[in-house]
């Protein structure tokens, strides 16, 4: 099985603003690449391309030597939702006054159940 990752869109980048090659998201992580890559492609994380090189993670997403409590049950809701990764990364980012802020930092925040709550709703 070949790890595919999208090409982002210039407005999606800039609502990430900080990224992290996959290498660096293993070191974080204590990971081997390889593992790290299995995460991209078990959904546990998205990542994209980003000009040429390896794929880029969201620096957002890897907490103190983890992935983001409550990340991947998020991003299955919003894969089983149809959400690309490219889609779900600019869901994640974009400004939602009723959270307030975004759904990656309502996550941050500790109110991750929330978010994923919001997120099954798009898939209706």
């Amino acid at each position: 099985m070949t790890l595919t990752v999208a090409k982002i869109d210039r407005e999606t980048d800039q609502l990430v603003g900080e990224w992290l090659p996959l290498s660096e998201v293993s070191k974080r992580l204590g990971l081997t690449i390889g593992r790290a890559k299995q995460l991209l492609k078990d959904k546990k994380l998205v990542g994209v391309r980003r000009g040429g090189g390896e794929p880029q993670i969201p620096a957002a997403f890897v907490g103190d030597a983890d992935v983001l409590k409550g990340l991947p049950g998020t991003l299955t809701v919003l894969s089983d939702a149809g959400y690309d990764e490219v889609e779900s990364i600019r869901w994640l980012f974009t400004p939602d006054p009723t959270l307030p802020g975004s759904p990656i930092d309502a996550i941050s925040a500790g109110r991750h159940t929330e978010v994923k709550r919001r997120a099954q709703a798009l898939g209706f």
